[in-house]
């Protein structure tokens, strides 16, 4: 699967464009995707509009049925357009963290993944969360235009629960 797949659901929903004939200045600025990779639970697919006349953002919950949901906002600044075009699908971002795990000695499993599609320096960005099995994370932020992982973390719970 891959951003063009949920776009194309959401051109064809009703509610979708009724929502765009409203908000003419309502623009793409974030994906947000978790995949579970073990299938213990559904996986969640949103896609973010802002709208500046209103200051206002509507997610769009895309699992079963598409779904408009209001946003509360907790950055002052608006959100910036994403591209509504991306070069990696989610099959490939796996394979790319995956890869480098491998290249760091990371020899346990992927759980889940959390992807937040986000525009950085007026570019695509994947910000991966990624959880591994014998509890750790992985922090992985992925060029789009690239293709290609410009930061790789690994984490612990334990990390979390340090004192600075």
């Amino acid at each position: 699967m891959n951003l063009q797949f949920f776009l194309e659901k959401l051109e064809n929903n009703e509610e979708f464009n009724k929502f765009l004939d409203e908000n003419k200045d309502a623009f793409l600025c974030s994906g947000f995707f978790i995949i579970d990779l073990e299938g213990q639970s559904d996986n969640k697919y949103h896609l973010d509009y802002f709208i500046p006349s209103k200051n206002q953002m509507i997610s769009f919950q895309l699992e079963k049925e598409i779904k408009q949901v209001p946003v509360e906002m907790l950055e002052t600044t608006a959100p910036q357009k994403i591209s509504e075009f991306s070069k990696l699908d989610f099959e490939e971002i796996k394979t790319m963290i995956s890869t480098e795990m491998e290249l760091n000695k990371i020899n346990k499993s992927m759980q889940k993944i959390i992807l937040s599609l986000q525009n950085a320096d007026s570019k695509n960005v994947w910000l991966c969360t990624v959880f591994i099995s014998g509890m750790g994370l992985l922090k992985v932020v992925i060029d789009d235009s690239e293709k290609k992982i410009t930061h790789f973390e690994r984490k612990s719970f334990s990390d979390f629960f340090k004192k600075a």
